[in-house]
């Protein structure tokens, strides 16, 4: 849940149209080669950690790439590192209309921010979903009315610092 989307994305059942992440992966390898991880991350950071791709996705798209002739990869340091060939940088400049529909529909969220307050928020909510995460198993139902008690509290007290704009 705190790991892939939130609003506005829940209303959609995709982040991406199907077969839209190859051009969001090539972009991302037109700056610098990169091994998957840190493509993981970087769209992470694009998207201002409210969209964190699987790696069961990156991976696949990543060698259809490679199969394509898009981009190449190497042995460096234990990890594979894939460079954007030539033949995807014509790929990408072909495909410029999409991959601006793509920035369009996402506008809101593509490219860089300078809100560290929001990336922390955003960071301590994770937390917050990963602790219950690992000990829902372990807590007795009184501590679940406990805690759906102070996420309402919390709720309450972020509407009404988000109304005082």
């Amino acid at each position: 849940m705190f790991n892939r989307h939130f609003p506005p994305f829940e209303r959609h059942s995709r982040l991406f149209e199907k077969g839209d992440l190859k051009y969001v992966i090539l972009n991302l390898l037109k700056d610098k080669p990169s091994h998957g991880y840190e493509i993981i991350r970087a769209m992470e950071d694009t998207f201002h950690g409210f969209y964190t791709p699987s790696a069961g996705s990156v991976y696949p798209t990543l060698q259809m790439l490679d199969d394509m002739g898009y981009v190449s990869a190497s042995e460096r340091d234990g990890k594979k590192v894939y460079t954007i060939t030539e033949e995807g940088k014509n790929f990408l400049k072909e495909q410029k209309d999409v991959i601006e529909k793509i920035k369009g529909q996402m506008k809101d969220w593509w490219g860089p921010r300078d809100h560290k307050e929001f990336h922390n928020s955003i960071h301590e909510l994770r937390n917050l979903g990963h602790l219950i995460s690992r000990r829902a198993h372990k807590l007795a139902p009184e501590k679940w009315t406990d805690i759906r008690e102070a996420v309402s509290r919390a709720c309450r007290e972020i509407e009404d610092i988000m109304g005082k704009e």
